[in-house]
């Protein structure tokens, strides 16, 4: 089964727990703080598989968490860092932020990579905190949240030449006579519903890729019939085919169905007007198609005067072996650029920030007797402070009285017993404290 679209949750690791410890040895008095850093979480990173074709796999495994980073240990030892995971994933796949729709990164190379998801830093250790005038602090910080996000997968195919056209055109027909690709072949419209892949060996020691791309109708490019499912693999190919069916059988002018896919792949993306094209006759063994070929050029050459038309015949092979080396030709005169424009890695490059001063503002709002104060610097704190010790306790409590919140708390009637809420945490009011 082709799978060429999936939405899937990534989570970096998050870091590794400081550690409070001390320093116990014989013969080595008030040794001092010896808690070691936590490890940093590993990195949720996508890497180009040329081996894969589809997205199948994510079908059935949504979610991706990368392994936390180790706590930190005794003796001041620096806590593990987590191995990161490499997620395979098929050339040709878009990488779109689901939230913001920014498209994080257009994966087109075998052995490209880029990382999705940041594992968090690793809290500091006791000794990081250690001052002239607190020697033994009983202080350490929590592993920093790995980061998180919703990805959406978009992929489109790595073809050299794509078929495109209305329904039973014979687009199939001829992919199964170029190559070992053994597409699904009937008598119907939308026989083809997703897009297949062969190799087409010319002959003369020259190959190339052919991509078989569902039928387009009118309004493809509004999402009618397969419309989106089907256009975003163009955009891949170098070469576009074109396959017209001469003989009408389906009741169509021919001329009218160029003129309709063509204005359908400009109005999805304009650049597609520009992209080589051949205009593959087709069903020339059929009757009247020598005739509506007659016309079909005399009608196309006051459009695009310069477009290529070869009649041929999937069933009968006729005009086939010309086509290809045409194709070929045409291929040969393109130089193979890059799909997006090459970037430099991140670590080339320095990058100079200014840092924006810490923000102290807050806000106390009060739900019945309980005071609820709201302030990011705050929230931050506790998300990083290991409140299980006596210091950690009296650091919070400084910067709140710095931070003006007791005397604004005070202000709005709190006293001794009130309770105070932050964040996930309660604490009660305490008047004439230390902490205060």
């Amino acid at each position: 089964m082709f799978i060429d679209t999936a939405k899937i949750y990534v989570k970096g690791g998050d870091g590794g727990d400081g550690l409070v410890a001390f320093r116990r040895e014989k013969y080595v008095p008030e040794g001092g703080p010896a808690g070691g850093d936590g490890g940093r979480g590993g990195d949720v990173i996508f890497k180009v598989d040329e081996g894969l074709r589809t997205l199948m796999d994510f079908r059935y495994q949504r979610h991706f968490k990368a392994d936390k980073g180790i706590k930190g240990r005794n003796k001041s030892q620096h806590g593990a860092n987590a191995d990161h995971m490499v997620v395979r994933i098929p050339p040709g796949t878009v990488l779109i932020d689901d939230d913001s729709g920014e498209v994080i990164a257009d994966m087109t190379r075998h052995g490209q990579y880029v990382v999705v998801a940041r594992g968090g830093r690793g809290g500091r250790g006791n000794t990081r905190f250690a001052t002239a005038a607190n020697t033994a602090p009983e202080l350490a910080e929590n592993g920093e949240e790995g980061q998180e996000r919703y990805l959406r997968m978009e992929l489109k195919v790595m073809a050299d030449v794509g078929l495109v056209g209305f329904p039973s055109v014979g687009k199939s027909t001829l992919l199964s006579v170029v190559s070992a690709a053994k597409p699904k072949i009937g008598a119907y419209h939308f026989t083809t519903i997703t897009p297949n892949l062969g190799v087409v060996d010319v002959g003369d020691g020259r190959s190339f890729v052919m991509a078989d791309l569902p039928g387009l109708i009118e309004g493809a490019h509004e999402g009618i019939g397969l419309g989106h499912e089907f256009l975003r693999h163009v955009e891949r190919t170098r070469i576009i085919i074109h396959v017209v069916d001469m003989s009408g059988s389906e009741g169509r002018d021919p001329f009218d169905d160029w003129i309709k896919i063509n204005d359908e792949l400009k109005q999805y993306n304009a650049a597609l007007a520009e992209r080589p094209q051949i205009v593959a006759a087709n069903k020339m063994d059929m009757p009247e198609s020598e005739e509506n070929l007659i016309s079909f050029r005399e009608r196309t050459a006051e459009v695009r005067p310069d477009m290529q038309i070869m009649p041929i015949s999937s069933l009968t092979k006729q005009g086939v072996q010309d086509l290809l080396y045409r194709t070929t030709d045409i291929l040969d005169s393109i130089p193979v650029a890059p799909i997006v424009e090459e970037v430099a890695e991140t670590t080339e490059r320095k990058v100079y920030k200014l840092e924006a001063e810490e923000d102290d503002s807050f806000t106390i709002t009060r739900e019945n007797e309980t005071f609820i104060v709201s302030s990011p610097r705050i929230e931050r704190m506790l998300k990083r402070m290991q409140l299980s010790t006596h210091d950690a306790i009296l650091k919070l409590a400084r910067t709140l009285r710095h931070m003006g919140v007791d005397a604004e708390l005070r202000k709005r009637g709190a006293v001794e017993g009130t309770i105070v809420r932050i964040a996930d945490f309660e604490f009660e009011f305490v008047e004439n404290s230390s902490y205060y």
